[in-house]
């Protein structure tokens, strides 16, 4: 069984099932244009969920910086000793080494 080139770029060659070579790439391109306008649709519905998110949340953010929080001034940390023991013993426990072998030289709240 050869496969002839006229037969082929004819379509009348049957392969599988009794269907033809132009019948099979029929499938194959519907099937990837099918898949390429469901990724086109994902790209738009994400842009346009994208964009109405956006103009929520500036207008979101304009309500929010009407009513501006006070300013609040640090407070000294209580027991800032007992925080950096606690602080260096977390470290050590993650980095797997003894605390001796770590050294905090500072600590901010955030």
């Amino acid at each position: 069984m050869s496969l002839n080139l006229l037969s082929i770029m004819d379509g009348t060659k049957t392969i599988a099932n009794g269907f033809s070579i132009a019948e099979m790439g029929q499938v194959v391109v519907l099937g990837v244009g099918i898949v390429f306008f469901g990724l086109v649709c994902i790209v738009l519905l994400s842009s346009i969920m994208s964009s109405l998110l956006g103009a929520f949340e500036k207008s979101e953010s304009k309500a929010s910086s009407e009513a501006v929080a006070p300013v609040t001034t640090a407070e000294p940390i209580a027991n800032k000793q007992e925080l950096v023991a606690v602080v260096s013993a977390v470290i050590a426990e993650e980095m797997g080494t003894d605390v001796e072998a770590i050294r905090i030289k500072s600590i901010k709240r955030i």
